[in-house]
């Protein structure tokens, strides 16, 4: 039934033509930074040759456009989950989800499935160019895996707190603007933070996702993002199941 309603959820994002354009704009923006980076190795290429300590061309090329992907996930979740639930309270239709032969944590659960699918569309896009690559010579399948892995646990996070501003409000808008709040302040946490071993480093999402950037798939920055996803999905659930208590 999860993935009965994530296939409904997904054919209607993509019957919007803001999904359409979301997605264009990613990967136009995505191959804009892949075709630049490329164009710099080129142009470096006998001097990092001369370096046996340089970096490689997955390092120079293909990580860039993955960091680059984090920040823009960033701007275009909370366009595409604000109507997920708000949208449905704004219709009064709610009603229908309460009394249809399912669970609201099949519900829920189908509506991130929904989203975080999509979100894989443009990240597997940036896997396959790096995979192009493969014409020209070698590449870091392992660099470019934990980056791809990486950026798929980011966006499930973002989708998850997207999904949960939605279920808060009968405005998209209102959500929107309150899911670009919350994922702005996780995002430059650190920022704040100036001592190395402040723990206010723990709830920082960028903080979790440089080891990813590095290639380094660490086992705490895994959970952070798991068990952020499962937060805010069981957080979504219990706020559904309020608003049918008192519906």
């Amino acid at each position: 039934m999860i993935f009965t309603i994530a296939a409904k959820e997904l054919r209607q994002l993509f019957a919007s033509p803001l999904a359409w354009v979301v997605l264009a704009f990613l990967q136009v923006v995505s191959a804009l930074i892949f075709l630049s980076r490329l164009q710099a190795f080129l142009q470096m290429q006998m001097q990092m040759a001369a370096d046996p300590n340089s970096a490689g061309v997955t390092e120079t090329v293909v990580t860039p456009v993955f960091g680059t992907a984090a920040i823009l996930m960033m701007m275009v979740v909370p366009l595409l989950s604000m109507r997920l639930i708000a949208e449905e309270r704004r219709n009064q239709t709610l009603v229908f989800l309460f009394s249809a032969p399912v669970t609201l944590t099949q519900i829920v659960l189908g509506k991130l499935l929904a989203l975080v699918g999509f979100l894989a569309i443009p990240t597997l896009l940036i896997a396959v160019m790096g995979l192009v690559l493969l014409m020209g010579g070698a590449i870091d399948f392992g660099l470019l895996g934990v980056n791809t892995l990486g950026l798929l646990l980011l966006s499930a996070t973002f989708a998850a707190i997207g999904l949960y501003v939605s279920s808060l409000t009968a405005q998209p808008v209102v959500a929107a603007v309150g899911t670009y709040t919350i994922l702005l302040v996780l995002w430059l946490i650190n920022i704040g933070a100036t001592d190395p071993d402040s723990p206010m480093h723990l709830l920082s999402i960028v903080r979790h996702f440089e080891s990813f950037a590095r290639g380094v798939a660490t086992l705490p920055d895994a959970v952070y993002y798991v068990v952020m996803t499962v937060l805010f999905t069981g957080l979504t659930v219990r706020r559904l199941e309020g608003d049918r208590v008192r519906a």
